[in-house]
């Protein structure tokens, strides 16, 4: 089987800045691979290099076995990019877009197709600059999806769209990979990451810190939430196992849940004049990746997921 994406010991240099320093993962046809990462940690200059944009300073990519370089006009077609911003004449209207996009391809979907699947049909005719955020978004991965692509590269799908849209923008991704396209998908919105990747990777400085399924990655144990700076060494011995404070107010216990852990801690909280204010017996992808780049962390990777997640 063809590897959709293949990066091995990649190093990208930006000036004098090593923006990419040996970095090497895969993504398989039908896989959600999510890239996370606070600015400058390389994300960027990695997914350039995969889309034919900059020529590394080493190691090996290819794209459905093509070096996005050497074979760019074979590989254009089998390609789909979703920019975060731009990219769009401001006076085209969606299917004036969709149309355009269409031909340049032999076998594209029918503009129509995409606009009803993505929620596009009132705004069909409305011209790009006067649609909203949200709207423009859901037409660029229109655009995206319009040459039936094998691969696809999603920068930041869901940034500025509302729930509706979000939840469409989430099952085209899902009825994409199910159909065997590998994506590559770039966010802060950690949330996101959690709700439509396979598998997570994360860059920080120019390398990757970790890449695995979430499942896999996050350490099980009792996480809940209270005031900041609780004594500690007092809690651990009541409870009988390690207690650790990641960002202010956020606690892990390293020991499985269970009624009678809840209890005690319930109970040893109370006596300190401590609200239990969030509790949780499973890992969290804010807690791995504060773990990974920490005060490195842009605002809107955290406060997106603490927005959407649920406790």
């Amino acid at each position: 089987m063809t590897l959709a994406l293949l990066v091995s010991k990649l190093v990208v240099d930006r000036g004098n800045t090593r923006a990419v320093n040996d970095v090497s993962f895969s993504v398989n046809p039908g896989e959600v691979l999510a890239l996370l990462g606070p600015n400058g940690a390389g994300k960027s200059s990695t997914v350039e290099s995969l889309e034919g944009y900059i020529t590394p300073q080493a190691g090996k990519i290819s794209v459905l076995g093509f070096d996005p370089l050497k074979d760019r006009k074979a590989l254009s077609p089998l390609i789909g990019v979703m920019l975060q911003r731009g990219g769009i004449y401001p006076s085209l209207n969606p299917q004036q877009a969709l149309s355009l996009f269409a031909s340049y391809y032999s076998t594209p979907r029918r503009p129509a197709e995409l606009l009803e699947r993505l929620g596009l049909q009132d705004v069909a005719q409305t011209p790009w600059r006067r649609l909203s955020g949200g709207e423009q978004q859901r037409t660029s991965l229109a655009l995206a999806l319009i040459g039936q692509p094998r691969v696809l590269f999603l920068d930041e799908p869901t940034a500025g769209v509302d729930i509706h849209g979000r939840l469409a923008i989430r099952e085209v991704i899902s009825e994409q990979a199910a159909g065997g396209v590998g994506i590559l998908l770039t966010t802060h919105e950690l949330a996101e990451a959690e709700a439509v990747a396979d598998r997570v990777a994360i860059m920080s400085k120019g390398q990757l810190a970790k890449v695995g399924s979430i499942s896999d990655l996050i350490t099980p144990g009792l996480r809940f939430s209270s005031k900041a700076s609780l004594p500690l060494d007092a809690l651990q011995a009541t409870l009988g196992a390690s207690v650790h404070e990641g960002p202010p107010g956020r606690y892990r216990v390293e020991a499985p849940s269970s009624p009678a852990l809840i209890g005690a801690l319930s109970a040893w909280l109370a006596s300190n004049q401590a609200t239990l204010l969030e509790l949780s017996a499973a890992g969290s992808l804010e807690e791995l990746y504060l773990s990974i780049v920490g005060h490195e962390a842009d605002d809107s990777d955290i406060s997106s997921h603490r927005r959407r997640t649920p406790r």
